[in-house]
């Protein structure tokens, strides 16, 4: 949780997946605005790829490139916000929004950040780091992360959950490191830019009940149509 909030439990992941394929289909018409070529589009590259691994469906994937790319003669206009603020329990929380109506999701973000704090400009920002994240898993067992990290340029990791390994790097550096990590012996799972929060709060530190408040106030976030990610300065 000290680089992105997830909602817990398989039968919720399973249950959002339609949810899933509204986010990215989002992120690649606006990944698309730069060209219709993931070959040439890196940006294009990274969330296609992504869409592929949770089987995004082709008719859907084709659609949003094209749409994205102005082919369809239909208007895309999504805005990139970003939202800063708190959770309950001072956990300092980043939240990535697309919309194409900020007069909606403004209010929206007031509204469920009334169990928290909502944050002006700056105001949290400055406890992240702004890094790639490429979620990776080995190809075979055995692999080394660490290892791989250094060879394919990542700046740090993290063992993540079921296998999983969050290589962190530069933003600057994200598809550089997504594209030799195959070679490393880890196949990626997703890429993406994002925010890891400099000084995690140890979720030691919160009672059970301190920490299901903190899950109910981001899971109610995350529930809202125009939020892409959530960044929340929790440990662990």
């Amino acid at each position: 949780m000290g680089a992105q909030w997830k909602a817990k439990g398989k039968e919720l992941a399973a249950n959002a997946k339609g949810k899933v394929f509204g986010k990215l289909a989002k992120e690649i018409m606006v990944a698309a605005r730069s060209g219709a070529d993931p070959a040439s589009n890196a940006k294009l590259r990274l969330v296609v790829e992504q869409a592929r691994k949770v089987s995004m469906p082709k008719d859907t994937l084709e659609r949003a490139i094209k749409k994205g790319a102005g082919l369809t003669g239909e208007s895309v206009n999504f805005e990139h916000v970003i939202y800063e603020g708190f959770a309950p329990h001072r956990v300092p929380v980043m939240v990535e929004c697309l919309t194409d109506n900020l007069n909606r999701t403004a209010p929206e973000m007031r509204v469920l950040f009334r169990k928290g704090q909502l944050g002006t400009s700056g105001s949290v920002s400055w406890d992240f780091d702004h890094v790639g994240m490429i979620e990776a898993e080995p190809i075979e067992k055995g692999a080394d992360p660490e290892l791989a990290a250094i060879e394919a340029g990542a700046q740090d990791f993290e063992a993540g959950e079921e296998g999983v390994t969050m290589f962190l790097t530069d933003a600057t550096d994200l598809d550089i490191v997504s594209r030799a990590l195959p070679a490393q012996g880890f196949t990626v799972l997703s890429a993406k830019l994002g925010y890891k929060a400099k000084n995690p709060i140890d979720p030691s530190t919160l009672s059970a009940a301190e920490l299901e408040e903190v899950e109910a106030f981001l899971a109610a976030i995350d529930s809202n149509d125009d939020v892409q990610n959530i960044f929340a300065g929790l440990g662990g």
